[in-house]
């Protein structure tokens, strides 16, 4: 119950503070978390941003104060905008009308409510785990930076597959995989800009490296890995979205700052009966 009081304290922390200047790493803090992955948990969970929820719940209750009968500009500038004109822009492409139009009589409008955590235990599909610690190892592979802004992470992960497939480093890598397989590999996580590494890897092997390749530790840890089955793209998404909502608030774990790690065994990965896991890098 800890994580769930956690992120509950952690949006209390965003509306008490919805016309200031918020500082993202505050509200990490208050979730327990690290900035970057907070972030990550908040856009599995609730399918937005932190951002992007910040923004609509500022022109929700921006509306409110509109109707009311404040002035357009006084609104603007408490809620953070720098100018109104800027503030107008973002209100219409949230309503679909300008402020001033909001006080006209039948005009529609949306509301975002706050939103609040709860444990969802549905119990309609098992989920298949074990924990287990790990020593310190290496992978080598191909790094790209993939950022989280706007999601574009989403694009940019199944991009770098594809494009490795393309000039033929995926064939390199995965001709060197071990029993394991191949593994998708998240990193370095930036907490200001969000972004991190993403690589594309084998465990580490003997071969000289060619110009372009990468060398990388995975540090020491306690891992929890979960089965996934069925295509990629999908499963994988779906499973890690139960992952935060499901198991980590009934188990007690919160997610070590560490990396996460994909395990793609040979096979079809767009099958149905596919099968792969995620480790996450787990703490009581």
């Amino acid at each position: 119950m800890n994580w769930l009081n956690a992120m509950n304290n952690a949006v209390e922390y965003i509306e008490a503070n919805i016309t200031e200047k918020l500082d993202i790493e505050q509200v990490a803090k208050i979730a327990l978390s690290s900035t970057f992955h907070f972030q990550r948990m908040y856009h599995i969970i609730t399918g937005v941003t932190i951002g992007e929820y910040i923004r609509r719940r500022r022109l929700t209750l921006a509306t409110q104060d509109i109707i009311s009968g404040e002035k357009i500009i006084n609104v603007a500038y408490k809620y953070g905008y720098e100018t109104p004109e800027a503030f107008t822009k973002a209100f219409r492409k949230m309503h679909g009308v300008s402020p001033s139009a909001a006080r006209e009589s039948g005009a529609n409008l949306k509301a975002y409510p706050k939103l609040s955590f709860h444990i969802s235990i549905k119990g309609d599909k098992d989920m298949n785990y074990k924990i287990f610690n790990k020593g310190s190892f290496k992978v080598v592979g191909k790094q790209t930076r993939i950022s989280m802004v706007n999601e574009q992470n989403f694009n940019q992960v199944p991009k770098f597959w594809y494009d490795c497939m393309e000039d033929g480093s995926y064939d390199w890598i995965s001709s060197r995989a071990s029993k394991l397989g191949m593994l998708g590999v998240s990193k370095d996580f930036d907490k200001y800009k969000n972004e991190f590494n993403y690589m594309i890897a084998v465990e580490e092997i003997k071969d000289t490296l060619p110009k372009g390749y990468i060398s990388a530790t995975i540090p020491a840890l306690t891992w929890a890995a979960f089965e996934s089955v069925g295509p990629v793209t999908k499963a994988l998404h779906d499973l890690v979205r139960r992952i935060y909502t499901e198991w980590m608030p009934s188990t007690g774990y919160q997610h070590e700052c560490a990396p996460d790690i994909e395990v793609y065994p040979a096979g079809d990965m767009s099958a149905p009966n596919y099968r792969c896991e995620i480790w996450i890098p787990i703490k009581k």
